[in-house]
């Protein structure tokens, strides 16, 4: 997984990011590649508002979660 920070840039009626060079070549993407983007907004409140709708409705500890998460997201 390679983590970037990027602005998001309007192009006609869409908008769209920059992939830099350098994670180009060093991923080996391709043009017309399908890719897959996770999308993290800047804002304090984003561990907050994703952690905090299961407070008190989880039945797996915090460290059971993040194992999960780790395992879908490096594998």
């Amino acid at each position: 997984m390679t983590v970037i920070e990027t602005r998001l840039k309007k192009w006609g009626n869409s908008f769209g990011i920059v992939i830099p060079m350098d994670v180009v070549e060093k991923r080996k993407l391709k043009e017309d590649e399908k890719i897959s983007v996770l999308i993290i907004p800047n804002s304090s409140k984003v561990l907050h508002e994703t952690f905090g709708i299961g407070k008190g409705k989880l039945t797996k500890s915090g460290q059971q979660i993040k194992d999960e998460l780790r395992k879908e997201l490096y594998n």
